[in-house]
């Protein structure tokens, strides 16, 4: 098509608006691709159209999903800026390409992951959109066919996490059995890890009152969680419970140590006797346990069991 066609621009912002008022914000949905500019299939095109044009391709997206993460194809560089700097994430669909293949327009070997990817993030300034937005990657060919080609595996997925990427799309296919362990040691790093190192609180509240609690958490991942999750503690027993949030925002936990020191209300609904403490992250929309965390304790309905209270 002409980007640059008015009625191009008109019909196609249209159906874009239509899906993001339909879809934006769905809780099955996880990431949206900015398509229309680039080279393959996310925004298939012999050619760019002019800078502008491009800019008000990405506008139509960045209006349409204020909710659902946004990703920014790859491609063009001065696009990628753009969108990131618009709050999208970015993706590459082609990782692990290491081929020695010669091309003869550059008179030279190329391949994505030596001579594109690593050079492209720093021109384009995008080293540190990981903070606040997603990484996706997507294999170029499938891990069975780095093997076959004897592409160095370790180097591949390192890199990988050197992106601080949080989704990978192997395109549904079995890992080669050698590679079991690097791509078991690779799931535990990529995105959010979280776990409890220590929760402190007092052996005794009261109904109605404030509780001191101070949380020692630590993400053993390279990126944070982008979705507002809950932070909450529940007092548990088999007779009664009651959940209390703490104000705590867990998409700014990047990895590392994470302190949370403040004051739970324990509340006046529940009688005073012995209850368990248990700690969950909540989805903000149905309220329930969301994120599996790396610890022991866990409980059928998503809760982790940290230790003994007594209300009075």
């Amino acid at each position: 098509p002409d980007f640059a066609d008015p009625l191009y621009m008109r019909y196609w912002g249209d159906l874009v608006s239509a899906a993001g008022k339909r879809y934006d914000g769905h809780p099955y949905l996880d990431t949206v691709d900015i398509s229309s500019v680039g080279y393959w299939g996310e925004g298939w095109s012999d050619y760019m159209p002019a800078s502008a044009v491009q800019k008000a391709l990405i506008d139509i997206w960045v209006q349409a999903f204020k909710h659902t993460p946004l990703l920014m194809n790859f491609d063009q560089q001065e696009a990628l800026a753009y969108g990131t700097e618009q709050g999208a994430g970015w993706r590459l669909d082609c990782l692990g390409d290491m081929r020695s293949q010669y091309w003869e327009s550059w008179h030279r070997k190329w391949s994505h992951m030596l001579d594109f990817y690593p050079l492209q993030i720093v021109r384009a300034g995008i080293q540190d959109v990981w903070q606040r937005s997603p990484v996706s990657l997507e294999t170029c060919w499938v891990p069975g066919y780095w093997k076959e080609q004897g592409w160095d595996v370790d180097y591949i997925l390192n890199q990988a996490l050197r992106w601080h990427v949080s989704s990978v799309n192997v395109k549904s296919t079995a890992i080669p059995p050698e590679w079991k362990k690097q791509f078991d040691e690779f799931q535990k790093k990529v995105g959010y890890r979280f776990i409890l190192r220590r929760l402190e609180y007092p052996q005794r509240v009261k109904v109605g009152a404030m509780a001191p609690v101070s949380m020692w958490w630590l993400n053993s991942g390279v990126a944070p969680v982008y979705r507002e999750y809950g932070l909450a503690i529940q007092f548990w027993s088999s007779a009664a419970s009651a959940v209390t949030r703490l104000g705590v925002d867990v998409r700014k936990w990047l990895p590392g140590d994470a302190v949370v020191d403040g004051n739970v209300y324990v509340p006046e609904t529940l009688k005073g006797g012995t209850y368990r403490v248990r700690v969950a992250l909540l989805d903000p929309r149905t309220g329930q346990p969301a994120i599996k965390l790396a610890i022991e304790g866990r409980q059928p309905e998503g809760w982790y069991d940290i230790g003994e209270i007594v209300v009075e």
